[in-house]
């Protein structure tokens, strides 16, 4: 399993997954509590499986594959 996210997208994953887990659990809502497990974890193993079904990266390692950015050339041949 190849990390996918990069270090701010785990960051805000992280943070956004933990504010979502609080809020969650002080409505009771369990789907409020699930979703914002799930970021955490994504963020935690810096793995997104939405983002692997659709072939994109947001990590900044070059050994990955494929990117998400895109190579505009100037050549106008």
């Amino acid at each position: 399993m190849k990390k996918n996210v990069g270090d701010l997208d785990a960051y805000l994953r992280i943070t956004g997954g933990l504010t979502m887990f609080g809020v969650g659990v002080a409505k009771d809502s369990s789907s409020l509590i699930a979703l914002g497990a799930m970021k955490v974890a994504e963020g935690i193993t810096r793995f997104c499986p939405a983002l692997y079904m659709l072939g994109i990266s947001t990590n900044n390692d070059d050994n990955m594959p494929l990117k998400f950015s895109k190579n505009f050339d100037t050549d106008e041949s």
